[in-house]
């Protein structure tokens, strides 16, 4: 977590995504393969901007 890093919620993180479906996003997390969320006492689900970059930093190749 960095000092300018903030939750993001689960619209926000599909839209940073270019669009996923809700859908796909809940079955990348069934599948251990999402970002690291945080999971509030309500349920709803929170991710770190800097979690997300990090995994999209993960999946990206050698090219």
């Amino acid at each position: 977590m960095t000092r300018n890093d903030r939750l993001l919620t689960v619209p926000e993180v599909l839209a940073e995504l270019g669009g996923v479906s809700r859908r796909t996003f809940y079955r990348w997390r069934e599948l251990g393969c999402a970002p690291r969320c945080i999971k509030l006492p309500n349920g709803e689900l929170r991710i770190w901007r800097s979690d997300l970059m990090a995994w999209l930093e993960s999946l990206r190749e050698v090219a």
